[in-house]
Parts: structure tokens; C-alpha cells; sequence
């Protein structure tokens, strides 16, 4: 997959990302937990967040982060605003970053191990698999989202 291809989904599925959490009908909306789910749309935002700023912003891009992996999954550390502000943020630093790799950097060995299946993992396999990641946690919240504002558009 080019550079131009990633460049477009990932794009892409950070802009759906944004408009999902922008369209919680409500702040509380965001960490309500389904039955027989674990993680709200809120979490798996942050999640997200902490995932990408790591393994693109800061291993790819070199942009300062510390991930709080836990708290991305045990706290609500963001409120629905600062989510939406920091997927402007990340939207910005995975754009910047992936534009500036290279054709030998893209077919290069990521700075460190993320697949266990693969003893090689090029940048370029390392960024498919954030793709597939992102896009499944997407599904998730989308999931999430419709279930909790049709169900308490609902109640009295």
C-alpha cells in the first residue's frame, strides 16, 4: 500500500472518528457501557488517541508523548470537547507524519516490535495493521453512538 493510499484512509477514518464523538447527543452519552460490552465510545476514543499519538506521532513522527495506556481504558480523561480537540491534534500529527516518509522508510524496519506473528515488520505493515485497528475501534464507537442516542432519545 503507497504512501498516498494510507495518507487517504487514515484521513479518512480520523475525520469519521471526529464526527462520531461530535455526534453524542450529550457529554454522558459518551461513557455509558452497553450490555455485554466493556469499553464506551469515550474510552475507545482515547484509546485511539494513545495508540496513534505512540505508534505513528511519536515512534514515526517524533513528537513527544506519553501514553497512560490504563487510563485511556479505566478513566474518562477527556471531556467530549477536549476529544474533539484532540482528534484535531492527532488528525494533524498522523497527516504530518505520514507525509513526510519516504519510499525507503515506508519499506524500512519500525523502530520497534508491534506484531508478534511477524518476525519483520516494515513501517509499511506496522501502518496497515493502525489502519485495520482504527477502523475496527471506529466501528465500535459508531456501533455505540447510534445504540445510545436512539435509546435515550427515546426514554421520557
Amino acid at each position: 500500500m503507497n504512501k498516498e493510499v494510507l495518507i487517504a484512509l487514515f484521513s479518512r477514518d480520523l475525520q469519521k472518528l471526529r464526527k462520531e464523538i461530535e455526534s453524542y447527543h450529550s457529554e454522558s452519552a459518551l461513557w455509558v457501557r452497553l450490555p455485554g460490552t466493556i469499553n464506551p465510545g469515550g474510552n475507545l476514543c482515547q484509546h485511539l488517541i494513545g495508540n496513534l499519538r505512540t505508534f505513528v506521532g511519536l515512534a514515526l513522527g517524533g513528537h513527544a508523548y506519553v501514553r497512560d495506556r490504563d487510563a485511556e481504558f479505566g478513566q474518562r480523561t477527556f471531556s467530549q470537547q477536549q476529544l474533539l480537540a484532540e482528534l484535531d491534534v492527532l488528525h494533524e500529527i498522523v497527516m504530518g507524519t505520514l507525509e513526510q516518509l519516504d519510499d525507503e522508510k515506508m519499506s524500512g524496519e519500525y523502530p520497534r516490535s508491534v506484531l508478534d506473528m511477524f518476525p519483520e515488520q516494515p513501517v509499511q505493515l506496522v501502518l496497515c495493521h493502525l489502519l485495520t485497528h482504527l477502523s475496527l475501534h471506529l466501528g465500535q464507537i459508531n456501533y455505540h453512538r447510534r445504540w445510545i442516542n436512539q435509546t435515550q432519545a427515546v426514554q421520557p
